[in-house]
Protein backbone atom coordinates (compact mmCIF):
# COMPACT_ATOMS: atom_id res chain seq x y z
CA UNK A 1 0.00 0.00 0.00
CA UNK A 2 1.39 3.58 -0.59
CA UNK A 3 0.28 5.48 2.40
CA UNK A 4 0.19 8.49 0.28
CA UNK A 5 -2.83 7.13 -1.23
CA UNK A 6 -4.72 5.37 1.63
CA UNK A 7 -3.45 6.95 4.68
CA UNK A 8 -5.88 9.32 6.39
CA UNK A 9 -7.94 9.97 9.75
CA UNK A 10 -11.18 8.96 9.94
CA UNK A 11 -13.45 11.50 8.64
CA UNK A 12 -16.63 13.12 9.57
CA UNK A 13 -18.11 13.40 12.93
CA UNK A 14 -19.66 9.94 13.65
CA UNK A 15 -18.53 7.37 17.01
CA UNK A 16 -15.42 6.27 15.11
CA UNK A 17 -14.02 9.46 13.61
CA UNK A 18 -10.59 11.18 14.84
CA UNK A 19 -12.94 14.61 15.00
CA UNK A 20 -14.36 12.19 17.86
CA UNK A 21 -11.59 10.65 18.98
CA UNK A 22 -9.13 12.97 19.17
CA UNK A 23 -8.90 13.94 22.92
CA UNK A 24 -5.84 13.03 24.01
CA UNK A 25 -3.69 14.54 21.09
CA UNK A 26 -5.51 18.15 22.43
CA UNK A 27 -4.52 17.36 26.04
CA UNK A 28 -0.64 16.58 24.61
CA UNK A 29 -0.95 19.76 22.80
CA UNK A 30 -2.60 21.85 25.43
CA UNK A 31 0.46 20.80 27.57
CA UNK A 32 3.12 22.91 25.18
CA UNK A 33 0.58 25.49 23.90
CA UNK A 34 2.97 28.05 25.70
CA UNK A 35 5.68 27.22 23.52
CA UNK A 36 3.85 27.85 20.44
CA UNK A 37 2.32 31.31 21.60
CA UNK A 38 6.33 32.14 22.74
CA UNK A 39 6.91 31.49 19.17
CA UNK A 40 4.19 33.36 17.63
CA UNK A 41 5.22 36.57 19.65
CA UNK A 42 8.81 36.23 18.70
CA UNK A 43 7.62 36.00 14.90
CA UNK A 44 5.05 38.28 14.52
CA UNK A 45 7.03 40.68 16.69
CA UNK A 46 10.08 40.89 14.55
CA UNK A 47 8.03 40.23 10.78
CA UNK A 48 9.07 42.26 7.92
CA UNK A 49 5.49 42.88 6.79
CA UNK A 50 3.39 44.58 8.90
CA UNK A 51 -0.36 43.62 6.85
CA UNK A 52 -0.15 39.86 7.40
CA UNK A 53 1.22 37.02 9.38
CA UNK A 54 0.92 34.22 7.66
CA UNK A 55 1.55 30.59 9.33
CA UNK A 56 0.84 27.05 7.86
CA UNK A 57 -0.85 23.77 9.73
CA UNK A 58 0.85 20.39 8.67
CA UNK A 59 -0.97 17.55 9.38
CA UNK A 60 -3.70 19.20 9.93
CA UNK A 61 -6.38 16.41 9.89
CA UNK A 62 -9.82 17.30 10.06
CA UNK A 63 -11.95 18.18 13.63
CA UNK A 64 -11.87 20.33 16.37
CA UNK A 65 -8.69 20.46 16.89
CA UNK A 66 -7.27 22.16 13.64
CA UNK A 67 -9.78 25.04 14.06
CA UNK A 68 -9.22 25.42 18.05
CA UNK A 69 -5.37 26.24 17.05
CA UNK A 70 -6.35 28.91 14.37
CA UNK A 71 -8.40 30.60 17.44
CA UNK A 72 -5.60 30.16 19.86
CA UNK A 73 -2.94 31.96 17.39
CA UNK A 74 -5.99 34.73 16.96
CA UNK A 75 -6.35 35.50 20.33
CA UNK A 76 -2.50 35.41 20.96
CA UNK A 77 -1.99 37.89 18.54
CA UNK A 78 -4.65 40.33 19.52
CA UNK A 79 -3.22 39.68 22.82
CA UNK A 80 0.52 40.58 22.13
CA UNK A 81 -0.76 43.63 20.58
CA UNK A 82 -2.54 44.85 23.43
CA UNK A 83 0.81 43.74 25.83
CA UNK A 84 3.37 45.64 23.48
CA UNK A 85 0.86 48.59 22.58
CA UNK A 86 1.17 48.23 18.65
CA UNK A 87 -0.18 51.07 16.93
CA UNK A 88 -2.76 50.56 14.79
CA UNK A 89 -3.82 48.51 12.37
CA UNK A 90 -1.53 46.16 13.99
CA UNK A 91 -2.79 43.14 11.44
CA UNK A 92 -4.54 43.16 8.38
CA UNK A 93 -4.36 39.81 7.27
CA UNK A 94 -4.20 36.20 9.11
CA UNK A 95 -3.57 33.47 6.59
CA UNK A 96 -3.82 30.32 7.45
CA UNK A 97 -2.65 27.48 5.12
CA UNK A 98 -4.27 23.78 6.18
CA UNK A 99 -2.36 21.13 5.06
CA UNK A 100 -2.59 17.34 4.78
CA UNK A 101 -2.89 14.44 2.52
CA UNK A 102 -5.70 14.23 -0.82
CA UNK A 103 -7.78 11.59 1.02
CA UNK A 104 -7.95 13.93 4.10
CA UNK A 105 -11.87 14.71 5.37
CA UNK A 106 -11.35 18.88 4.70
CA UNK A 107 -14.87 19.02 3.43
CA UNK A 108 -15.68 19.10 7.82
CA UNK A 109 -13.46 21.86 8.03
CA UNK A 110 -14.68 24.39 5.40
CA UNK A 111 -18.49 22.93 7.05
CA UNK A 112 -17.30 24.63 10.19
CA UNK A 113 -15.80 28.00 9.10
CA UNK A 114 -18.92 29.83 9.31
CA UNK A 115 -19.13 28.55 13.30
CA UNK A 116 -15.94 29.54 13.67
CA UNK A 117 -15.83 32.91 12.30
CA UNK A 118 -18.51 33.50 14.69
CA UNK A 119 -16.41 32.21 17.14
CA UNK A 120 -13.70 34.75 16.48
CA UNK A 121 -16.27 37.76 17.21
CA UNK A 122 -16.66 36.59 20.67
CA UNK A 123 -12.53 36.73 20.89
CA UNK A 124 -12.61 40.36 19.88
CA UNK A 125 -11.15 42.85 22.56
CA UNK A 126 -12.90 46.62 22.15
CA UNK A 127 -9.12 47.74 23.44
CA UNK A 128 -8.01 47.70 20.30
CA UNK A 129 -8.97 47.68 16.61
CA UNK A 130 -8.28 43.96 15.84
CA UNK A 131 -10.34 42.73 12.79
CA UNK A 132 -7.92 40.98 10.35
CA UNK A 133 -9.47 39.27 7.54
CA UNK A 134 -8.84 35.45 8.76
CA UNK A 135 -8.32 33.78 5.26
CA UNK A 136 -8.12 30.23 5.59
CA UNK A 137 -6.91 27.82 2.82
CA UNK A 138 -6.37 23.94 1.90
CA UNK A 139 -2.91 23.03 0.34
CA UNK A 140 -3.38 18.79 -0.17
CA UNK A 141 -0.26 17.40 -0.24
CA UNK A 142 3.09 15.21 1.58
CA UNK A 143 4.98 17.72 3.51
CA UNK A 144 7.98 15.57 2.79
CA UNK A 145 8.42 18.03 -0.05
CA UNK A 146 7.34 21.51 -1.35
CA UNK A 147 4.00 22.92 -0.66
CA UNK A 148 3.76 26.82 -0.37
CA UNK A 149 5.93 29.33 -2.58
CA UNK A 150 9.81 30.54 -1.28
CA UNK A 151 9.52 32.69 1.97
CA UNK A 152 5.77 33.14 1.94
CA UNK A 153 5.71 31.80 5.60
CA UNK A 154 6.34 33.03 8.96
CA UNK A 155 5.21 30.29 11.56
CA UNK A 156 4.49 26.31 10.78
CA UNK A 157 2.89 23.83 13.01
CA UNK A 158 2.59 20.17 13.20
CA UNK A 159 1.27 18.16 15.88
CA UNK A 160 1.65 14.44 16.07
CA UNK A 161 2.57 13.77 12.49
CA UNK A 162 6.02 13.34 11.41
CA UNK A 163 5.91 10.49 13.44
CA UNK A 164 4.35 9.13 10.21
CA UNK A 165 6.94 8.43 7.47
CA UNK A 166 6.11 8.51 3.02
CA UNK A 167 5.99 5.07 3.46
CA UNK A 168 6.99 1.43 4.66
CA UNK A 169 10.44 1.05 4.69
CA UNK A 170 12.04 -0.74 1.33
CA UNK A 171 14.05 -2.39 3.56
CA UNK A 172 11.76 -4.72 4.98
CA UNK A 173 11.77 -6.39 2.61
CA UNK A 174 14.15 -9.54 1.05
CA UNK A 175 15.95 -9.54 -2.32
CA UNK A 176 12.59 -11.69 -3.12
CA UNK A 177 10.38 -9.07 -1.93
CA UNK A 178 9.40 -11.06 1.22
CA UNK A 179 8.87 -9.87 4.51
CA UNK A 180 11.56 -10.02 7.41
CA UNK A 181 9.96 -8.92 10.16
CA UNK A 182 7.45 -11.77 9.92
CA UNK A 183 4.81 -12.31 13.35
CA UNK A 184 5.18 -8.34 14.03
CA UNK A 185 4.21 -5.34 12.44
CA UNK A 186 6.55 -2.89 13.87
CA UNK A 187 10.66 -3.14 15.46
CA UNK A 188 10.32 -5.60 18.48
CA UNK A 189 12.79 -7.64 20.42
CA UNK A 190 12.26 -10.61 17.92
CA UNK A 191 12.77 -8.16 14.59
CA UNK A 192 16.13 -8.45 12.91
CA UNK A 193 18.75 -5.48 12.96
CA UNK A 194 17.65 -4.49 9.85
CA UNK A 195 14.09 -3.96 10.67
CA UNK A 196 15.46 -1.32 12.96
CA UNK A 197 18.12 0.32 10.53
CA UNK A 198 15.16 0.44 7.90
CA UNK A 199 13.03 2.30 10.05
CA UNK A 200 15.61 4.73 11.09
CA UNK A 201 17.15 4.88 7.41
CA UNK A 202 13.74 6.11 6.12
CA UNK A 203 12.99 8.42 9.34
CA UNK A 204 16.24 10.06 8.39
CA UNK A 205 15.47 10.49 4.59
CA UNK A 206 11.54 11.90 5.50
CA UNK A 207 12.60 14.40 7.94
CA UNK A 208 15.92 15.71 6.58
CA UNK A 209 13.30 16.51 2.91
CA UNK A 210 11.07 17.90 5.28
CA UNK A 211 13.26 20.55 7.30
CA UNK A 212 15.13 21.15 3.45
CA UNK A 213 11.69 22.04 2.06
CA UNK A 214 10.31 24.32 5.07
CA UNK A 215 13.93 26.16 4.87
CA UNK A 216 12.71 27.05 1.29
CA UNK A 217 9.11 28.21 2.59
CA UNK A 218 9.55 29.89 5.59
CA UNK A 219 11.20 33.93 6.19
CA UNK A 220 14.30 34.21 7.96
CA UNK A 221 13.88 33.99 11.72
CA UNK A 222 10.53 32.11 11.19
CA UNK A 223 9.96 29.58 12.92
CA UNK A 224 8.66 25.64 13.71
CA UNK A 225 6.98 23.61 16.41
CA UNK A 226 6.93 20.42 15.72
CA UNK A 227 5.10 17.94 18.03
CA UNK A 228 6.12 14.47 17.13
CA UNK A 229 5.76 10.87 19.08
CA UNK A 230 8.89 9.61 20.10
CA UNK A 231 11.20 7.23 22.40
CA UNK A 232 13.86 8.36 25.58
CA UNK A 233 16.27 6.69 24.61
CA UNK A 234 18.82 4.63 21.92
CA UNK A 235 16.68 1.38 22.86
CA UNK A 236 13.93 0.88 20.52
CA UNK A 237 11.34 -1.42 22.31
CA UNK A 238 10.00 0.70 25.35
CA UNK A 239 7.00 1.14 27.74
CA UNK A 240 5.75 3.58 25.98
CA UNK A 241 5.01 3.86 21.51
CA UNK A 242 6.60 0.58 20.77
CA UNK A 243 4.45 -0.78 23.45
CA UNK A 244 1.23 0.14 21.84
CA UNK A 245 2.23 -0.87 18.89
CA UNK A 246 3.00 -4.69 19.83
CA UNK A 247 -0.54 -4.81 21.88
CA UNK A 248 -1.81 -4.23 18.60
CA UNK A 249 0.17 -6.91 17.19
CA UNK A 250 -1.04 -9.25 19.78
CA UNK A 251 -4.80 -8.44 18.65
CA UNK A 252 -4.02 -9.26 15.00
CA UNK A 253 -2.58 -12.73 16.69
CA UNK A 254 -6.41 -13.03 19.02
CA UNK A 255 -8.10 -12.43 15.46
CA UNK A 256 -5.58 -15.09 13.68
CA UNK A 257 -6.33 -17.80 16.48
CA UNK A 258 -10.49 -17.17 15.83
CA UNK A 259 -10.17 -17.64 11.90
CA UNK A 260 -10.80 -14.07 11.57
CA UNK A 261 -7.79 -13.18 10.00
CA UNK A 262 -5.17 -14.92 8.16
CA UNK A 263 -2.10 -15.04 9.45
CA UNK A 264 -0.04 -14.29 5.71
CA UNK A 265 -1.80 -11.36 6.21
CA UNK A 266 -0.54 -10.25 9.32
CA UNK A 267 2.91 -11.13 8.17
CA UNK A 268 2.55 -8.34 5.35
CA UNK A 269 1.15 -5.74 7.48
CA UNK A 270 4.05 -3.06 8.47
CA UNK A 271 3.04 0.58 9.65
CA UNK A 272 4.47 3.35 8.39
CA UNK A 273 5.70 5.23 11.90
CA UNK A 274 9.32 5.81 13.33
CA UNK A 275 9.11 7.10 17.38
CA UNK A 276 12.37 8.67 17.10
CA UNK A 277 15.24 9.48 19.73
CA UNK A 278 16.24 12.90 21.08
CA UNK A 279 19.77 12.32 19.42
CA UNK A 280 18.44 11.35 16.08
CA UNK A 281 15.47 14.08 15.61
CA UNK A 282 18.67 16.68 17.13
CA UNK A 283 21.37 14.85 14.68
CA UNK A 284 18.85 15.76 11.37
CA UNK A 285 18.74 19.14 12.44
CA UNK A 286 22.11 19.25 12.50
CA UNK A 287 23.03 17.87 9.46
CA UNK A 288 20.70 19.72 7.12
CA UNK A 289 21.80 22.97 8.24
CA UNK A 290 18.94 25.93 7.86
CA UNK A 291 17.76 25.90 11.28
CA UNK A 292 18.45 26.73 14.98
CA UNK A 293 16.76 24.25 17.31
CA UNK A 294 15.65 26.62 19.90
CA UNK A 295 14.23 24.08 22.51
CA UNK A 296 13.44 20.63 22.24
CA UNK A 297 11.07 18.92 25.39
CA UNK A 298 9.73 15.71 26.38
CA UNK A 299 6.02 15.38 27.49
CA UNK A 300 4.67 12.78 28.70
CA UNK A 301 0.77 12.01 27.22
CA UNK A 302 -1.15 11.32 29.89
CA UNK A 303 -2.59 7.90 30.48
CA UNK A 304 -5.31 7.77 32.62
CA UNK A 305 -9.12 7.67 31.62
CA UNK A 306 -12.08 10.12 30.98
CA UNK A 307 -14.91 9.91 33.22
CA UNK A 308 -15.85 5.86 33.28
CA UNK A 309 -14.02 5.10 30.46
CA UNK A 310 -10.89 2.87 30.39
CA UNK A 311 -7.75 4.08 29.07
CA UNK A 312 -7.95 1.16 27.19
CA UNK A 313 -11.10 2.12 26.01
CA UNK A 314 -9.97 5.70 24.88
CA UNK A 315 -6.87 4.36 23.75
CA UNK A 316 -8.44 1.60 21.37
CA UNK A 317 -10.92 4.35 19.63
CA UNK A 318 -8.52 7.00 18.79
CA UNK A 319 -5.56 4.25 17.18
CA UNK A 320 -8.91 3.38 15.42
CA UNK A 321 -9.27 6.42 13.98
CA UNK A 322 -5.71 6.95 12.93
CA UNK A 323 -5.21 3.39 11.44
CA UNK A 324 -8.64 2.84 10.11
CA UNK A 325 -7.89 3.59 6.58
CA UNK A 326 -4.61 1.69 6.52
CA UNK A 327 -6.25 -1.45 7.71
CA UNK A 328 -9.35 -1.73 6.13
CA UNK A 329 -7.38 -1.20 3.00
CA UNK A 330 -4.88 -4.56 3.79
CA UNK A 331 -7.67 -6.34 5.72
CA UNK A 332 -11.12 -5.24 4.56
CA UNK A 333 -13.24 -2.95 6.97
CA UNK A 334 -15.19 -6.03 8.78
CA UNK A 335 -12.64 -7.35 11.72
CA UNK A 336 -12.45 -3.47 12.74
CA UNK A 337 -14.53 -3.83 16.18
CA UNK A 338 -13.66 -7.05 17.21
CA UNK A 339 -9.68 -5.76 16.97
CA UNK A 340 -10.03 -2.39 18.69
CA UNK A 341 -12.51 -4.35 21.42
CA UNK A 342 -9.76 -7.11 21.80
CA UNK A 343 -6.90 -3.93 21.89
CA UNK A 344 -8.80 -1.96 24.76
CA UNK A 345 -9.09 -5.08 26.77
CA UNK A 346 -5.16 -5.85 26.06
CA UNK A 347 -4.03 -2.14 26.64
CA UNK A 348 -6.22 -2.39 29.99
CA UNK A 349 -4.37 -5.12 31.06
CA UNK A 350 -0.71 -4.05 30.61
CA UNK A 351 -2.44 -1.18 32.84
CA UNK A 352 -3.13 -3.33 35.33
CA UNK A 353 0.31 -4.31 35.71
CA UNK A 354 3.06 -1.40 34.50
CA UNK A 355 1.82 2.29 33.28
CA UNK A 356 2.33 2.77 29.49
CA UNK A 357 4.65 6.04 29.17
CA UNK A 358 4.54 7.10 25.64
CA UNK A 359 5.83 10.43 25.13
CA UNK A 360 6.00 13.50 22.68
CA UNK A 361 9.02 15.13 21.49
CA UNK A 362 8.20 19.35 21.21
CA UNK A 363 10.62 20.95 18.98
CA UNK A 364 10.79 24.73 18.61
CA UNK A 365 13.10 25.88 15.34
CA UNK A 366 13.88 28.66 14.08
CA UNK A 367 14.78 29.51 10.36
CA UNK A 368 18.60 30.78 9.78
Amino acid sequence: MDPQKVFCMTGGSGSTSYAKNSSLQKKASDKVKHIIMDAVESVYLARSTPDSFRIADLGCSSGPNTLSFIKDIFVAIQGIIIHHNIPQPALSELRVYLNDLPTNDFNSIFKALPDFHRSLEEHRNNIIEFDPLVLIGAYPGSFYGRLFPSTSLHFVHSSHCLHWLSRVPAGLYDEQGRPVNKGSIYITEKSPPVVAEAYYKQFQEDFGLFLRSRSEELVVGGRMVLILLGRRGPEHVDRGNSLLWEILRRSFSVLVSEGEVEEEKVDWYDVHFYAACGEEIEEEVRKEGSFELERMEISEIETSGVGKASYGSILAKAIRAIQQSMISAHFGPSILDSLFDTYASLVDQEMAQQAINPINYVLLLRKL
